[in-house]
């Protein structure tokens, strides 16, 4: 068969498996052997336990999203997989891997045609003291797609810390044993270049710190607790300070305090965090301090599928601050673009004074990727400070609309800031002519930002244009990169405040706008209606989550309406 450019392997298997671990393991051999790579999972909602698949593909070049169908699917057992069918679409020409002693494949997998293979997971694993089966499996499906077996061991002797010499050696077997199953020919890896192996959530909390993030307070909550998990430490290294707080509301509540105090600061939630914090960022508005709260969406409404990704959070998000709240909503759209997306916001939230939401979700904060160096911003904005002095107006009607915040203590500047309207001074004010000069205050900050080209991903040419945001934006570049002759892809990055002038400039001449999203009513068409003008005709490909969209269905919805 001629080489690939990509191979797509999944293996599963219930919880204590370690199929993540083996996952893991394999994106590690990938990147040693100078591939790309992607990593996504999917989980049931057991706290300990329950099934799980680590979904890979592994390529020759960059990508943000998952093929069409899995070339591999090995399991180290069946037991509840089948939950996870749908999630791992296979093909007649893939390949079903699974330990006879765990019984056939079930039915769900077997009718699409694919082969199946048994191969001793178990039984090969017994024959080595202290060895594993999952390490067996990883050994399986490295030698399946052809990683030299140096990339293997050099994998397994990074992550292991126990058991590494029965680990190796169960890779090896593995490895042998993969020469007598169907072989799967990646193509040699490009040339080497300077690449990153890492996270979404990382990516998030790196991208936190070069915009100068000191403090963080959160609440753990799937899927953003990997983003704290890496903060806590790298925080320390840089002197700043992560404190786990009781709820969201105390989160929010103390990020507001320190940035108050002069300290940037962010928090990290998901949907319902997210509710619980909307007063608190109401109360940022209003008091001019800025905050950065990382959303990574997961599937509702209330608790729904918290280990799945959706893009449902985005009416919240844009509309959910109750009275007139001008801020700020950056959408990442892709993993490495979460570090960018994330430093972006931080000095947004800093330089307009205002809070700032980054919109990821569980499908980018989870995955973990192998990704070409992003390329790093310029140092941390500087909010605009005051040194005090008689006379000092905290809330001072200037042009620009942003005024000079004293840290407290300093002489001169002292300032009362809370959820009360007020007027120049801060002093509480129930006048209407003051209510009215804050308010435009607060939105010419937004109305008079210049986000330069940052504003969105503006990529190829044609009357057609499909638009998107977040984690779309990946299976729609690959979509157009097979096919896409005549059509223009938009991935919007800046969601608050509205663009619409750039907007109109990037669909000059377009004739049919297809909006692509993950959630079930159609949020961010509707989000584009109300704030644009869209050309021609416009459809609407949208699905809620688990399921990620994948490239051919991409191609499909543009190949019918160019046909109709």
């Amino acid at each position: 068969m001629d080489a690939l450019g990509s191979v797509s392997v999944a293996l599963a298997g219930s919880g204590g498996a370690g199929v993540m671990t083996a996952g893991n393991m394999l994106l590690e051999a990938a990147s040693h052997a100078g591939y790309y790579g992607l990593m996504t999972r999917t989980s049931g909602p057991q706290i300990r336990g329950g099934e799980a698949a680590a979904m890979l593909r592994i390529s020759t070049f960059p990508g943000d999203g998952q093929d069409d169908a899995f070339h591999v699917l090995a399991a180290i057992d069946w037991q509840n997989v089948a939950r996870f069918a749908a999630e791992l679409p296979l093909a007649p020409a893939s390949l079903i891997l699974g330990d006879p002693a765990a019984g056939e494949p079930p039915e769900v997998f077997t009718k699409s045609g694919a082969r199946y293979a048994p191969v001793p997971l178990k039984v090969t694993a017994a024959e080595i003291a202290g060895a594993w089966p999952n390490m067996v499996a990883l050994g399986v499906l490295a030698g399946i797609i052809g990683l030299p077996a140096a990339s293997l061991e050099a994998a397994a002797r990074k992550a292991m810390k126990k058991g590494l010499e029965p680990g190796i050696a169960a890779a090896q077997r593995g490895y042998a044993l993969a020469a007598q199953l169907p072989a799967l020919r990646l193509a040699p890896p490009p040339a080497r270049s300077d690449r990153w192996l890492i996270t979404g959530n990382e990516a998030a909390g790196y991208g936190a710190l070069r915009g100068g993030v000191r403090f963080v307070a959160a609440y753990p909550i799937t899927p953003a607790t990997e983003l704290l998990e890496y903060l806590a430490p790298a925080l320390a290294k840089v002197g700043g300070t992560l404190v786990q707080a009781e709820d969201e509301l105390a989160s929010i509540n103390m990020a507001l305090g320190a940035s108050y105090g002069g300290v940037p600061s962010l928090t990290a939630t998901s949907g319902p965090g997210l509710s619980l914090m909307i007063e608190s960022l109401g109360l940022g508005v209003a008091a001019e301090v800025p905050v950065v709260v990382v959303d990574v969406m997961r599937t509702g409404p209330s608790t729904g599928i918290a280990t799945k990704s959706e893009q449902a959070d985005l009416g919240t998000a844009l509309y959910g601050l109750h009275g007139d709240a001008p801020h700020v909503v950056v959408a990442p759209n892709s993993l490495e673009d979460c570090l960018a997306a994330t430093e972006w916001a931080v000095g947004l939230a800093e330089a307009l004074q205002v809070p700032a939401i980054v919109l990821s979700d569980q499908y980018l904060g989870q995955a973990r990727g192998v990704v070409d160096a992003p390329a790093l911003g310029s140092a941390a904005v500087a909010r605009l400070t005051a040194q005090g002095g008689e006379g000092y107006r905290r809330y001072a009607l200037t042009p620009a609309g942003v005024s000079p915040m004293a840290i407290p203590g300093t002489p001169g500047a002292t300032y009362t800031a809370d959820g009360l309207e007020h007027n120049e001074r801060g002093t509480p004010s129930s006048q209407a002519s003051d209510h009215a000069a804050q308010m435009d205050k607060r939105a010419r900050k937004l109305a008079q930002l210049d986000p330069g080209e940052a504003w969105a991903s503006v990529e190829g040419e044609g009357d057609t244009a499909l638009v998107t945001f977040g984690s779309c934006t990946g299976p729609a570049r690959e979509a157009l990169a097979r096919n896409g002759k005549g059509v223009k892809l938009v991935s919007l990055r800046l969601l608050a405040p509205a663009q619409p002038e750039r907007l109109k400039k990037a669909l000059a001449g377009v004739k049919r706008v297809l909006v692509l999203e993950q959630n079930h009513s159609g949020q961010f068409l509707r989000y584009l209606r109300a704030e644009y003008d869209l050309p021609g005709e416009v459809k609407s490909l949208r699905r809620p989550g688990p399921l990620p969209f994948r490239p051919a269905e991409i191609q499909h919805a543009l190949a019918q309406w160019g046909s109709a």
